[in-house]
C-alpha cells in the first residue's frame, strides 16, 4: 500500500506541476490569438516545455500504476490532486483561497483516508 501511495503522490505532484507551469506560461504568452507571434512566444518559454515533460511523466507513472494496481483502488486516490492543486495555487500562483475551499480540501483528505482503510 505504501508503494501505491508513493506512486499516486508522484503522479499527482507531476500533474499539478504540469498544470501550474502551464498556467504560468499562458500568462506569459498574453492574449490568445492564432498568430505566429503568439505561438513563437508560447514555444520560447521554459515553463511550457517543463509543463509538457511533467505531463508526460505523470502519464507514465499513471500507466505503471494502472498496470500494477486495481483501478477501483488507484483512481479514487487521485482526488489528492485537489489538495496539491489548491496548495500550488496558494504557494506558487499567489491565489487567495477562501475558507470554503479549505473545508472542501479537508473533506477530500478525510475521504482519501477512509478509502485507504
Amino acid at each position: 500500500m505504501i508503494k501505491l501511495i508513493a506512486l499516486i503522490l508522484s503522479q499527482s505532484v507531476l500533474l499539478v506541476s504540469a498544470h501550474t507551469l502551464l498556467k504560468i506560461s499562458v500568462e506569459i504568452f498574453g492574449k490568445f490569438s492564432f498568430t505566429w507571434d503568439f505561438f513563437s512566444k508560447a514555444l520560447s518559454t521554459w515553463q511550457f516545455y517543463v509543463s509538457g515533460i511533467c505531463a508526460i511523466s505523470s502519464v507514465l507513472v499513471w500507466m505503471y500504476t494502472l498496470r500494477h494496481y486495481e483501478f477501483s483502488t488507484a483512481y479514487p486516490l487521485l482526488s489528492i490532486n485537489y489538495v496539491i492543486g489548491l496548495l500550488a495555487a496558494y504557494f506558487f500562483l499567489g491565489e487567495t483561497i477562501p475558507y470554503t475551499r479549505w473545508i472542501g480540501v479537508a473533506i477530500v483528505v478525510i475521504g482519501v483516508y477512509v478509502m485507504l482503510k
